[in-house]
């Protein structure tokens, strides 16, 4: 992390917020709200970390409109629309710049003599191109990569160590793939016969539009015909799974652990939360949010939130959240009702 020095006033002007406080108070560097110091800036988005804003020794802290009022002497607070991009613009005037990419092959890389290779193109050690294979220009690929027959990746992409692309699969410009990253392992596909489970042949291929980010461990399967496809700006985190023939649509986010069935197909902008699981063959519109760890089970129209497993929106998930409190409060008003019942029988027997 670099340390330049830089006012609350001139950071203001980058973010294009209102300063609440000292608009000369410096600061050195950023840090998370929790392990900031008196010479860093952080960050509150939301009023429901308000105790944590109350706590921190920051210099200067970005705050969403909903804290503009809030009294902190030790701190100046500078007032943003939208805090985690003023956060990220911020931090990237701190950040230390990544290793320098060095154009040209290892000598211990394995490259087919047929394999095109753009330039300023950097292949790195023991990285596998097999035969066929196209890199485009300034592309990195990193130690212990392969990158299978007829592969085709485009321009300015980064493929991190040990990422995997097989036969055929298509890599986009400007991607960024992290460690681990399988492309194009066989789709889930078996049926059953006289013998036990038979293998369905998986012909297709992926393809990943132009700036896409695909996150460790991530597995995106090749299609059982057809393509399997990640269409642009979509962003991947950290070990999710996408099957055979699924479509994900511009703009999407996936989240760690999260998982699509085969031949799913997901809208523009759709984000699917934290070890949520959507079911093969179903449709979500543009927009879709999905919650963590819910499950969806049908298709979905264009900007429904839901929640759950099974999946069901917002109101309905809450009712039925509801009924256990409110079937004990009937089952003590029943009884209720039954103890007076008795009562009034035994008055009137007596009588």
């Amino acid at each position: 992390m670099k340390h330049i020095s830089m006012t609350a006033a001139q950071i203001a002007e980058i973010v294009k917020g209102e300063i609440v406080g000292d608009p000369a108070r410096i600061i050195t560097s950023v840090a998370g709200i929790k392990e900031a110091g008196a010479d860093q800036l952080s960050f509150v988005g939301s009023r429901k970390y308000e105790e944590l804003l109350n706590a921190s020794k920051a210099a200067i802290i970005l705050v969403c409109p909903d804290l503009a009022k809030k009294e902190k002497p030790e701190s100046t607070l500078i007032v943003c629309k939208n805090v985690d991009a003023a956060f990220a613009a911020v931090v990237a005037l701190y950040a230390d710049e990544p290793p320098a990419v060095v154009p040209g092959i290892h000598p211990s890389a394995v490259v087919a003599p047929d394999a095109k290779i753009g330039s300023n193109v950097s292949i790195n050690a023991n990285a596998v191109i097999e035969s066929g294979a196209e890199i485009g220009d300034n592309t990195c690929i990193g130690a212990g990569c392969y990158i299978g027959h007829d592969v085709r990746i485009g321009a300015n992409s980064m493929l991190y160590p040990n990422v995997t692309v097989m036969y055929r699969c298509i890599v986009g410009n400007k991607a960024v793939i992290h460690p681990g990253v399988v492309i194009g392992a066989d789709g889930f596909g078996f049926v059953p016969g006289p013998n036990g489970l038979v293998k369905v042949p998986q012909t297709g291929i992926v393809q990943i539009d132009d700036d896409v980010e695909i996150g460790a461990n991530t597995t995106i399967d090749r299609a059982r015909f057809g393509r399997t496809w990640i269409k642009s700006n979509v962003k991947i985190d950290n070990q999710v799974m996408v099957g055979h023939n699924v479509v994900v649509g511009e703009s999407s986010i996936l989240v760690a652990q999260c998982g699509i069935a085969g031949s799913s197909e997901l809208g523009r902008g759709v984000i699917l939360a934290a070890k949520a699981g959507v079911n093969g063959h179903i449709t979500l519109g543009d927009g879709v949010q999905v919650a963590g760890a819910s499950g969806v089970l049908r298709s979905l129209p264009a900007g429904q939130t839901v929640v759950g497993a099974p999946a069901e929106s917002q109101r309905e998930f809450m009712a039925r959240l509801a009924l256990p409190g409110r079937f004990e409060k009937l089952s003590k008003k029943f009884a209720a009702l039954q103890e007076e019942i008795a009562e009034l029988k035994a008055k009137i027997n007596a009588e």
